[in-house]
């Protein structure tokens, strides 16, 4: 049954938790400030040369935070200073204040984000008895000039080396935003690696097949289901073989795979969509729905009801690859045969601990295989 909560939604690897890195890149990064007023900050935006995260959606202040900041405006209290990256292109990208600057052009247009519906300020009792449920038309000219003129202090910076991509935007995401709610690592790609590939994980993660297999019907406001789908095309790139460590830091690794030079790349998008709407309606028509889901420790014959990531990525992997061979004789045999693998002791050791081991995830892709499309051990 397709579950309507994200949180919950998924095991959780421990292994796969805390994955910080450090680039080997050395960064030549110049940096610089300015005053700028929210009405210059909306135009910017309007006009394009303001970009933020591709979906909209993902702004994440509930009215009453967006109430308060508005009421900290017309209150003329301090704001605190923004993050801005000057790309190659000229254009400007939000890192970190997107909430803010997202709030009060809301609340200029009078649609709240999340809703769609009329932005009032809430009657909360945190909120100035002046402005109480109070819409931005609802204003006086004086205090709908204040929110327009407003200026918030933007710290700007630019990266002059290394010159062939952006590599140090996805660390300065993580480390400088400190937003009511720290972005998480998708967030923050969705940010840095806009193009073609960011718009295919975007639809991808809209495929009915994919979503009735996740078990979440709406896709998840943090972009977790967006995640992994770019993890099944990073571990099937064949980069894994590629790596010089023992480990891998997931983290990089999906971040080298949307950062790739031919991450937008028409042939390579359009046989990328092909694998993964052919693959994920295979699984559902012989699998089920439960097909990336574990089996219940205590019922073995039970599955645990939760995406496992680990689970997902071996049997999209395995199948992506047998699809290119005629393996209709025993689509019938699938799900016992999911069983059969889910109850191997070797493979439930392999999808719980050291995961990102190279060796590991190779030899549990090959185990999948093994088990659901060859001689079965």
């Amino acid at each position: 049954m397709i579950q309507t909560r994200e949180d919950r939604a998924f095991d959780v690897i421990p292994d796969e938790l805390d994955d910080f890195y450090s680039d080997d890149d050395l960064y030549n990064i110049n940096s610089w400030g300015a005053d700028l007023s929210f009405r210059e900050l909306i135009t910017q935006y309007k006009d394009g040369d303001l970009l933020k995260p591709e979906m909209q959606r993902n702004y994440v202040w509930d009215k009453t935070e967006a109430s308060r900041f508005i009421d900290s405006l017309l209150l003329g209290l301090p704001v605190p200073s923004i993050f801005l990256a000057k790309t190659a292109a000229s254009r400007m990208l939000i890192v970190d204040g997107y909430q803010r600057i997202m709030t009060v052009n809301d609340y200029v247009r009078g649609i709240f984000s999340t809703d769609e519906k009329v932005f009032k300020l809430t009657r909360s009792s945190k909120i100035n008895p002046r402005w109480r449920g109070k819409a931005f038309a609802e204003l006086s000219e004086s205090e709908q000039r204040k929110i327009r003129s407003t200026t918030i202090h933007c710290i700007i910076f630019q990266q002059i080396k290394p010159r062939n991509n952006d590599t140090s935007l996805y660390q300065i995401f993580e480390r400088i935003n400190s937003s009511g709610r720290t972005l998480l690592p998708q967030e923050i790609r969705n940010c840095v690696y806009q193009g073609d590939f960011n718009k295919l994980l975007l639809r991808l993660n809209l495929n009915s097949s994919w979503r009735t297999l996740y078990g979440l019907e709406k896709p998840d406001s943090r972009m977790r289901d967006i995640e992994f789908v770019l993890r099944f095309f990073a571990l099937a790139s064949g980069k894994l073989q590629e790596a010089v460590s023992e480990s891998i830091s997931l983290k990089k690794f999906l971040n080298d795979c949307m950062g790739a030079e031919d991450a937008n790349d028409i042939a390579s998008l359009e046989r990328r969509e092909a694998v993964f709407v052919r693959v994920t309606r295979f699984l559902l028509e012989h699998m089920g729905e439960q097909a990336f889901q574990n089996i219940s420790p205590k019922q073995p014959e039970k599955s645990s009801g939760r995406f496992n990531p680990t689970i997902f990525d071996s049997i999209m992997i395995a199948t992506a690859r047998a699809l290119d061979q005629d393996i209709t004789p025993i689509a019938s045999q699938l799900r016992e045969r999911r069983l059969r693998l889910l109850q191997d002791p070797e493979y439930q050791d392999l999808i719980r601990i050291r995961t990102t081991k190279v060796e590991r995830i190779n030899r549990r892709n090959q185990i999948a295989h093994d088990y659901l499309y060859g001689a079965q051990p």
